[in-house]
């Protein structure tokens, strides 16, 4: 049971999909020369994600040792199932996961271990004192979310000349709209978490934004943002060639303009709930829609192809 416990608190669900978005994004968005068995068979690639898994893990390890009080309230059946690991096994849990993460990293380069060094250093760092505060506390958790992948970004493109990478602009750009992209659903999914929580933060002390503003400014701020996700995905339909995963961005318009609607008629927890889920299902969606970029890169490669 004490297992069962432990996959709930690392949220081992959640680190497949991880796992399977960065492979995805090195094959379609990162390396889109390289054939999909090149990259799955790069062991120092495999050492890279897998390192990623395991701070994320330890990530949430260390949530769920601060957040534990709150969780009570906002997750009571989740939280009496996490509790079955001590407060104590969680931290020794956590510092073993760090020590593997950082000496796997290591066997790659010494900038990859200070690369999972910084962000495991800012996980607990989030964790022990930012989440508190009103949209600081948003920003950091998305742009942690999104982190491992500038890992990705630096193991294909830091070791490349010069020259090189600037030949590689346009990818780059590519790469850094669909992260803007991915970054405001997430801050959004965050800010939508907080509405659902705001029993739990209001009796903790954490000053989310509806906390200390209320729930109108979170929904109007929630609405915004939704409405700047036109900007990139206007720069990735109509200026770089995304393939077929235009599809997912026009539908994903739809379910945007439903969730809004949805957004101003919730009052309760379990409507909050349910909008939280349609973020994360267009989340995971997007991952496995990465593919509809370019299906031939998956046997060819890009360049390989275009020289046929």
């Amino acid at each position: 049971m004490k297992i069962v416990s432990l996959f709930s608190v690392v949220r081992g669900y959640n680190i497949p999909i991880i796992v399977l978005a960065q492979y995805l994004s090195a094959i379609f968005i990162f390396a889109p020369d390289k054939s999909a068995l090149s990259i799955l068979l790069d062991y120092r690639f495999f050492i890279v994600v897998f390192a990623s898994a395991i701070s994320i893990a330890s990530g949430y390890i260390i949530n769920s040792f601060y957040d534990s009080k709150k969780d009570l309230i906002n997750r009571p059946n989740k939280s009496m199932l996490d509790r079955l690991v001590s407060q104590k096994t969680k931290l020794q849990v956590y510092f073993v996961l760090n020590f593997i993460a950082a000496l796997f990293a290591l066997l790659v380069s010494w900038r990859a271990s200070l690369f999972f060094a910084v962000y495991i250093f800012m996980i607990w760092l989030y964790s022990h004192k930012r989440k508190k505060y009103a949209l600081f506390g948003n920003f950091i958790a998305a742009f942690l979310a999104i982190f491992p992948f500038f890992g990705i970004l630096l193991y294909y493109y830091f070791r490349l000349p010069l020259n090189e990478i600037e030949s590689h602009s346009n990818d780059l750009a590519v790469t850094f709209t669909h992260a803007t992209f991915l970054f405001i659903l997430l801050l959004v999914r965050e800010m939508t978490k907080d509405l659902e929580n705001i029993k739990g933060d209001l009796a903790n002390g954490y000053e989310t934004i509806p906390v200390a503003f209320g729930e109108k400014a979170s929904k109007t701020s929630i609405t915004a943002l939704l409405v700047l996700t036109t900007i990139p995905v206007y720069f990735l339909i109509n200026v770089f060639d995304v393939g077929y995963m235009d599809i997912y961005f026009y539908v994903g318009f739809i379910i945007m303009i439903f969730f809004v609607l949805q957004l101003w008629k919730s009052t309760s927890k379990e409507q909050y709930l349910l909008l939280h889920n349609i973020l994360k299902v267009l989340i995971v969606a997007g991952v496995f829609s990465i593919v509809l970029i370019d299906p031939t890169v998956l046997w060819n490669g890009k360049k390989l192809l275009q020289s046929i």
